[in-house]
């Protein structure tokens, strides 16, 4: 396994979902709220294939790159709401109508949102891996 630094796989894991055509991308710094994990990357997509599908490139490219497998995941039958988690980097990838129900921002709004412009300037030096 390949060391990386936190807000690197984070940032890479918002590049993978952001080029996979996620609606969105929000991450939250949760480090100084929870233990649970450093930060979570929430994304939401328009159909049940494309919630698999980007669970699936996570995954792959989180492999490819790095060498980690997540420590945990959780899908349920519809693929409506997965879960990968990488212990210090937890990925929500949801159909869009349960992004709107279970509100996962509003609930951990005491953690910090990561602006977009950073996450993309640090995944930078991987954007051609992952294209």
């Amino acid at each position: 396994m390949k060391e990386v630094e936190t807000s690197t796989l984070t940032s890479v894991v918002a590049r993978i979902l952001d080029n996979r055509l996620a609606k969105d991308i929000t991450i939250l710094n949760i480090s100084n709220v929870s233990v649970m994990a450093d930060y979570f990357v929430i994304c939401s997509g328009d159909s049940s294939t494309q919630v698999r599908a980007m669970t699936g490139y996570v995954k792959e490219y989180i492999k490819k790159l790095f060498g980690r497998l997540p420590n945990g995941e959780e899908t349920d039958m519809k693929n409506r709401w997965n879960l990968l988690d990488y212990g210090d980097v937890v990925v929500h990838v949801l159909h869009r109508e349960e992004r709107d129900t279970y509100a996962i921002e509003k609930f951990w709004n005491h953690g910090f949102k990561v602006k977009e412009e950073d996450w993309m300037k640090e995944s930078e030096p991987f954007a051609k891996e992952l294209a």
